[in-house]
């Protein structure tokens, strides 16, 4: 084959990577669209509180909702990826493992993409309804840190981790929807701040530490990652796991205070 075909098929490989990527993203986009409107037309029928909410407390309640969505999946395909999938296995890989991607890690980190321009953009336009600067930096930084590994082929391993932690957020939204229905007092809302603190003890202080050490025992990998790749990582993921602490200090107060008002209606 002449260097003109191998030319050639570098090309349309690239080219198939970026129509890839971009599918992804509008996919993504059209995920949060559709489960917006979704979330809408079946609290309609399910939640009577929902009719007696203003525009701006019901645009929320839809926002978590394919905010939800895109927890669940990202958590599963991170799960998938990172535990069932020989993609970051050393046994198989070895070494390259800091540069393993496929098809599919490409595609859930499109489809990430797309739902964090969509809640981006959403927090934007009814700033700061949704969310103040500290989520702006948190959709920034996590966009930036995808772009670059989707499009490099590095890093992948990192990236899903910290997707993983997005676990979280199911029961980061069900306290605010059990808050807006008035059940802030329910045994429902106690047992739900009980899973977020365990579930964010694991998913995003433990896991981040996981991450750390990992990265550290595996320095020599991670030395292969390109210039801007290789200081991101040694720089945002430590930003994130600071944001991660703070609010679980939040979470830990807000616990406590739960738990010992529950005791005192007792």
């Amino acid at each position: 084959m002449t260097t003109t075909n191998f030319a050639f098929l570098d090309d349309a490989f690239v080219s198939s990577r970026q129509l890839l990527l971009l599918a992804s993203i509008c996919c993504g986009a059209l995920m949060c669209k559709i489960v917006y409107d979704l979330t809408g037309f079946i609290s309609t029928l399910l939640f009577s509180v929902y009719g007696k909410l203003d525009n701006k407390v019901r645009m929320e309640w839809n926002n978590r909702g394919f905010s939800t969505f895109h927890a669940v999946f990202t958590s599963v395909a991170s799960i998938y990826l990172l535990v069932i999938s020989d993609q970051f296995d050393e046994n198989v890989h070895g070494d390259e493992v800091i540069n393993s991607t496929t098809r599919l890690s490409e595609a859930v980190m499109g489809i990430s993409l797309g739902y964090f321009l969509s809640d981006l953009a959403m927090i934007f336009w009814h700033f700061p309804t949704l969310g103040g600067i500290e989520y702006v930096f948190h959709h920034g930084l996590s966009m930036f840190a995808i772009i670059l590994s989707v499009t490099s082929g590095q890093s992948q391993f990192y990236i899903f981790i910290v997707l993983l932690s997005e676990a979280t957020t199911p029961f980061v939204n069900l306290r605010w929807y059990l808050d807006t229905s008035g059940q802030k007092g329910s045994k429902a809302y106690t047992l739900n701040g009980i899973a977020l603190f365990l579930g964010w003890l694991v998913a995003r202080i433990l896991l981040f530490i996981y991450f750390f050490v990992h990265m550290y025992l595996h320095f020599h990998q991670v030395k292969q990652v390109f210039p801007l790749g290789f200081y991101s990582l040694l720089t945002i993921p430590p930003a994130l796991a600071m944001m991660n602490l703070l609010w679980f200090y939040k979470i830990t107060k807000g616990l406590i205070k739960t738990l010992s008002k529950a005791r005192h209606r007792e």
